[in-house]
């Protein structure tokens, strides 16, 4: 069984679900502006410029947008507005297509490395604890082998959400208690994925530590401990965002990216919010693919992302 189709179980209702907020606010919104226009005019694309920004698209992204829209307008030279719904959606799939940089290969393939290590990182409450949960549960249905290290032992309540949801997941965890060195936890943690032939390892890491530079050294240091039990460890590092917080999400990755090798995201809590644009945002300026979305409080809403079902389902009428 592939990595899609793993994520794909009733993937379409809960993607139109999830995105359901985000988008009756864009739609509704956008057909207010297009009220009385018949073309795709100057006064339509400042209405459009606005809507994308308050959807937390981000400001450069929203530029980028509307200068492609632009681009159409002046060689077509006659766009419907009933056509800017269409148009919208293209350049938006394009867009996320263009600006990202190649996948992470993931953990399903019959050549990925064994074990597969993925380090999660990202603040507290942005959804980091069910991510891991939803992910080793997704993994252990798809007949892998999976382990979980509970590395965040700064935070009382951390091991105890983590512990809750490994079980609830099926998967082992491997687990120091609250004040313990994070990097032997991640040691820890992979010497018992070789030991029990473990396909993957997922690392919980620490939301928050006292500044950047710590947060980094403490990042480096555990990613160079796995390295002598398992070179070239971890070979996923992925951030958690929070896609409700809108703004604040673009700040996130801009700290989280600084300081260490992300190259993959996944976005949570999109159903629960009208700021579904952030995805579009995040991907694009930073470059580094999104390659889950939380689309649920359930322990199968977590999907991998896919781009044209993303946008078809964020701009359909």
């Amino acid at each position: 069984m592939g990595l899609f189709e793993l994520f794909s179980k009733n993937k379409k209702e809960k993607l139109d679900k999830g995105l359901s907020k985000t988008r009756s606010t864009f739609i509704s919104r956008l057909s207010k502006a297009m009220a009385g226009s018949s073309t795709v005019d100057t006064e339509v694309l400042d209405q459009l410029e606005e809507i994308l920004i308050s959807s937390d698209v981000g400001v450069g992204t929203t530029i980028k947008i509307i200068e492609r829209i632009e681009a159409r307008v002046a060689r077509d030279k006659y766009l419907g507005t009933d056509e800017l719904n269409r148009i919208l959606k293209e350049e938006v799939t394009a867009l996320l297509y263009e600006n990202e940089a190649e996948d992470v290969p993931g953990p399903m393939g019959n050549n990925a490395e064994i074990p597969y290590v993925i380090m999660v990182v990202g603040v507290n409450g942005v959804g980091k604890t069910t991510t891991i949960g939803k992910l080793a549960h997704k993994f252990r249905l798809g007949g892998k082998k999976v382990v979980v290290g509970a590395a965040d032992t700064f935070r009382a309540a951390a091991v105890d959400q983590l512990t809750i949801w490994t079980e609830r997941a099926g998967v082992p965890m491997v687990s120091q208690g609250m004040g313990a060195d994070p990097a032997s936890v991640a040691y820890e943690t992979l010497v018992y994925a070789r030991e029990h032939a473990s396909d993957l390892a997922i690392i919980d890491t620490a939301g928050r530590l006292h500044n950047k530079v710590n947060l980094m050294n403490e990042l480096s240091k555990i990613r160079r401990v796995m390295q002598k039990v398992v070179p070239g460890a971890p070979h996923e590092v992925l951030l958690v965002l929070d896609g409700s917080t809108g703004q604040n999400a673009f700040e996130q990755a801009r700290q989280f990216i600084s300081v260490t090798e992300v190259n993959a995201l996944a976005i949570t809590k999109l159903d629960g919010t009208a700021k579904g644009g952030v995805v579009i945002g995040v991907s694009d300026q930073f470059s580094v693919p999104v390659k889950y979305i939380g689309v649920g409080e359930g322990i199968d809403d977590l999907q991998l992302f896919d781009r044209e079902a993303f946008v078809e389902a964020l701009f359909q009428v």
